[in-house]
């Protein structure tokens, strides 16, 4: 089920969950990886074949020299090549995963069919606070799973700590470089509503009402200024893929079923 495909010199792992069903291209948010689809996977069963790759400086894909809008969608349109995937597939991003699924339907319209925006904001303004401090303050590597942890501090280590890779050489690494992150979310700043308009395919909003990613009025606009966009609000902050994964799966099913 974990496959690799070289870009650029660069390998890009995914996992194919395989099954039956129509495809569906997950990208997952900042310091995460494929794997935090299993659930979806497996909630939406033999109607959707859920393909999630571990995105650029992600999970077990290399680290790459950027982390763009661009690049980020290159290597999404490069998957959906390699896998021979020429008809237009559904896409669902969370959070950065959510952004880049906004920049490849604005870009690539003859690929996506559908669209599922997880808590996604348009209007990017990064600021300092206890995840840029854990960040640059986290270690990459270390000879033990212990010391790499004690290193990430609380929030990092409860947020890392299924995720680690052992190193070839032996030692731990985290499943990102921490200074990739922080280029990553650099990278995401601005407005991004020229990109959200840009497609016209049926899309859905999935919303932790309790947000401060995306705040409710700019959530409020999203969906009113997109036409063809739906809306479900669920109890919880941004995290609400994790703190509420039931509400978010029943989401996303039912809009996939309209499809």
């Amino acid at each position: 089920m974990r496959h690799t495909l070289t870009i650029d010199d660069r390998t890009l792992s995914y996992l194919d969950f395989g099954g039956p069903g129509r495809p569906l291209l997950a990208l997952h948010g900042g310091m995460s990886e494929g794997l935090a689809f299993a659930g979806l996977a497996e909630a939406l069963g033999d109607e959707w074949r859920v393909i999630a790759p571990d995105q650029r400086g992600h999970g077990d894909s290399d680290r790459a020299p950027d982390y763009s809008r661009a690049g980020y969608v290159a290597d999404a349109v490069a998957l959906l090549d390699h896998l021979g995937l020429d008809a237009p597939v559904a896409l669902l991003g969370y959070s950065l995963g959510g952004l880049n699924a906004v920049h490849l339907a604005a870009a690539h319209p003859d690929r996506i069919s559908a669209l599922v925006d997880i808590d996604g904001a348009v209007e990017v303004h990064p600021a300092g606070g206890a995840w840029m401090d854990f960040l640059k303050g986290m270690r990459y590597s270390a000879p033990t799973r212990e010391e790499l942890l004690a290193a990430a501090g609380p929030i990092g280590s409860q947020f890392v700590a299924q995720a680690l890779r052992p190193l070839p050489e032996g030692g731990w690494r985290l499943p990102f470089h921490p200074q990739d992150m922080l280029d990553s979310v650099e990278a995401c700043r601005g407005d991004h509503w020229d990109a959200w308009l840009g497609s016209t395919c049926p899309a859905a909003l999935v919303h932790g009402v309790r947000s401060t990613s995306l705040p409710q009025a700019q959530a409020d606009a999203m969906v009113s200024r997109r036409p063809g966009t739906s809306y479900t609000p669920l109890e919880g902050d941004h995290f609400v893929p994790f703190t509420d994964p039931a509400g978010v799966h029943g989401a996303v099913a039912k809009f996939l079923a309209t499809l």
